[in-house]
C-alpha cells in the first residue's frame, strides 16, 4: 500500500475519502462524535479522527479532503458563532490528515505502532492548536480560556490514538488479506 505510487485521486482514494467524510458527518449529525467535558466548549470531539485515518491510510490528499469536508460541516453546523469563520472551521482542519500522514511515514519504518499512535496524537494536536490559535487570533475567545481546554485536549488525544491504531491495524489486515473471515 504505497501511497506515493498511486495517482493523487485514484478511484480507491475517492471512495475512501467519501466514506471517511461520511463517517465524520455522521459522527456530528448523531452527536456520537462529541464527548461531554466540563469546560467552555462543553464537548471533546472525535470528528477529526477520520481525517487522521485518511491521511495515514491513503496519503496527504485524502487527509486534506476529509479534513476539509469535516471543516465545512463544522462551519455549517455551528450554533455558537465561533466556527462561522472558515479560518476557524475549515483551514485548520485541512492540516489534520496531512500532518498525520507525514508523522506516520516518518516513524513507520522504526515502529509501526508508535507511528500510528503518534499520527493520532499529532493529528489531534494539529486540530486543537490551530483551531484554538485561530479563535484567539481572531479575538473570538480570550487566551486565558486555553487552560480550561487542557482536559479536553488530553481526552481527544487519547481517544484519537486508540481509534487510529485500532482502525488502521484492522484495515491493513483486511487490505492485505491477513484478517480471518468466516465468509
Amino acid at each position: 500500500m504505497q501511497a506515493s505510487s498511486n495517482p493523487v485521486l485514484s478511484t480507491r482514494r475517492i471512495v475512501i475519502t467519501a466514506v471517511l467524510a461520511a463517517i465524520a458527518i455522521l459522527l456530528g449529525a448523531t452527536r456520537l462524535g462529541f464527548i461531554p467535558v466540563p469546560n467552555v466548549s462543553g464537548n471533546a470531539t472525535i470528528m477529526h479522527v477520520p481525517a487522521i485515518i485518511g491521511g495515514v491510510l491513503e496519503g496527504p490528499w485524502v487527509g486534506l479532503l476529509v479534513g476539509g469536508i469535516f471543516g465545512v460541516y463544522s462551519m455549517l453546523q455551528d450554533t455558537t458563532g465561533l466556527f462561522r469563520n472558515p479560518l476557524v472551521s475549515i483551514v485548520p482542519r485541512l492540516f489534520i490528515g496531512v500532518v498525520a500522514y507525514f508523522v506516520y511515514i516518518s516513524l513507520r519504518k522504526n515502529n509501526e505502532w508508535l507511528a500510528l499512535v503518534m499520527a493520532g496524537v499529532i493529528g489531534t494536536l494539529t486540530n486543537t492548536v490551530l483551531v484554538v490559535a485561530a479563535l484567539i487570533g481572531l479575538s473570538l475567545i480570550p487566551p486565558a480560556v486555553v487552560v480550561t481546554l487542557i482536559p479536553q485536549a488530553i481526552a481527544e488525544i487519547i481517544i484519537a490514538a486508540i481509534i487510529t491504531v485500532a482502525v488502521v491495524v484492522a484495515w491493513k489486515r483486511i487490505d492485505t488479506g491477513k484478517g480471518g473471515s468466516s465468509v
